[in-house]
């Protein structure tokens, strides 16, 4: 058995002023996840997320608005046998968002009760128990 093919990809933690975590569904998918994507040569994590979130969301972020948090790695949702090493970024709290280029669905999900909501592995295994500590040590 062959090790997984990583991917790299910037990924942004984005919360609303109730703590709720902004997911996205992108076309012909399942899972949701985190606003981001494959980093391309070239460019650095924080410029493929700014350019991701132009794309997906008509979101224009500032150079340095965004607060790094660190790598992790999960199974990728998408792509059976390759694993996504996620550079992930948190942005200032925002209220409003629209749905661009491959978002087929968005959710503002409340990570005391997230549902039924299916999750990419990334967001289950990484994103929602970061975001809960964070907001209980406020």
């Amino acid at each position: 058995m062959s090790e997984p093919v990583p991917i790299h990809i910037a990924a942004a933690i984005i919360a609303d002023a109730a703590g709720r975590l902004l997911l996205v569904r992108k076309r012909g998918t399942q899972a949701f996840m985190q606003a981001g994507g494959k980093i391309e040569s070239g460019e650095t994590p924080e410029a493929a997320l700014r350019r991701e979130l132009a794309e997906e969301l008509g979101l224009v972020v500032a150079a340095g608005a965004m607060r790094y948090l660190g790598q992790r790695s999960a199974p990728a949702a998408n792509e059976p046998g390759h694993v996504v090493e996620a550079e992930l970024f948190a942005l200032p709290p925002l209220d409003a968002v629209t749905m661009g280029a491959e978002i087929e669905e968005l959710v503002w999900l409340d990570v005391a009760a997230p549902g039924a909501v299916e999750l990419a592995p990334l967001t289950r295994d990484h994103i929602l128990p970061m975001h809960r500590e964070a907001l209980a040590h406020g």
